[in-house]
This record gives C-alpha cells, structure tokens and sequence, in this order.
C-alpha cells in the first residue's frame, strides 16, 4: 500500500484562493477560500481557516469559520473553535471538553 499523500502548509503561511488536494492535507498557517482534499483535514492549534471545505475527515484544533461537507468523522480538540455550518453525509461530531461548536449540524444524507 502507498503512503498518503499529505500536504503541509507551515506556520506563518498565508494562503488565499482554492486548493483541490488528492489526500490530506495539515494547516498550521492561514487559509482563506475553497479547500477540498480526499483524506483528512487537519487544522493545527496555530492555524486560522476561514473556508468552505469538502472533506472525508476533519481534525480541529485552531480556529475554522465557514462551512464544511464531510463524509467522515469531525473532532473538535479542547482548543479547537468551529464556528460556521457542518453538514456530514454520515453524522460523527466528537468535541472535547473545551472545544467550541458554534453554528449549524446538519444531516447531509437524503431521506426517500
């Protein structure tokens, strides 16, 4: 099996505009506009996103402001702040004691 393809912007990067990544990828800098990654998105304790994300799973421990669509598992670590609308196609919303959740949690699946 191959190694996940990951992608890393550092601390103290500023990034404006849209990524399209294959796998994951790991904030530790800023990023504002449209980011879509395969695997998990990994918001570092430093990091700052305002977004509109489409992701499998999200890992918050900085600060997200926006909307996110995830097919995954979303966890909020005790520093983390979520501040926007979530829609997940499978429901899994894990916060830490400390984590903040402010917005929307929707149930992304289509009822027939």
């Amino acid at each position: 099996m191959a190694p996940e393809n990951i992608t890393i912007i550092p601390e103290g990067a500023i990034i404006e505009g849209k990524l399209i990544l294959p796998g994951s990828i790991t904030i530790n800098g800023k990023v504002t506009g449209n980011i879509k990654c395969k695997g998990t998105l990994t918001i570092n304790s430093k990091a700052k996103v305002e977004s509109t994300v489409e992701a499998k799973d999200v890992l918050i421990s900085g600060n997200f402001k926006g909307k996110m669509n995830v097919s995954g598992k979303v966890e909020i670590k005790a520093t983390g702040i979520f501040i926007g609308d979530l829609i997940q196609k499978y429901p899994l919303l894990i916060i830490e004691k400390g984590g903040l959740f402010k917005g929307h949690s929707l149930d992304g699946v289509d009822e027939k």
